[in-house]
């Protein structure tokens, strides 16, 4: 319990606070809801998926948006092809709109080099895919609030 404790002060400290999606199946050839944010704007430390179970092998972009509650959608991931993606391969958002990085292994290496803060508004933020896919992504965000009383939470 002490290790987890204190786990949990440093990385709040260094990266934000945290919220978890739990594993779902990718959505078919449409949108599914990840994460709603409530009473500010957010600044996005990490956003990170992880494949639980192997994605279908079939072409499949996948891409992150954020849909505010005022204002037009935006990605701030853009297309990815997800065939075959074995379990434990990671996905990063780098949050400028580029192509989400992962790699299709379970090797858990996922190089963000560009990856910098990015700050995101009140709505939704959003996965959409271009087929129908088995498969399982876990999706995880640290954040900080930049306005009293801003949240992340599951969808």
């Amino acid at each position: 319990m002490q290790t987890n404790l204190r786990r949990d002060v440093f990385t709040t400290i260094s990266v934000g606070f945290h919220a978890v999606k739990a594993t779902a199946t990718p959505p078919a050839s449409t949108t599914q809801n990840l994460f709603t944010i409530t009473g500010g704007r957010v600044l996005v430390t990490v956003f990170v998926g992880e494949v639980t179970t192997i994605i279908q092998a079939q072409a499949c972009n996948l891409k992150l948006t954020s849909a505010p509650t005022t204002g037009s959608a935006v990605d701030f991931a853009s297309n990815l092809d997800i065939n075959a993606f074995e379990a434990g391969a990671i996905l990063i958002a780098e949050g400028d709109g580029t192509a989400l990085i992962g790699t299709s292994t379970g090797a858990g290496f996922a190089p963000a080099l560009n990856a910098l803060p990015f700050i995101l508004p009140i709505g939704t933020i959003r996965c959409a895919t271009s087929a129908t896919n088995t498969g399982s992504i876990k999706w995880d965000v640290w954040y900080f609030p930049l306005d009293d009383g801003a949240l992340v939470v599951s969808a």
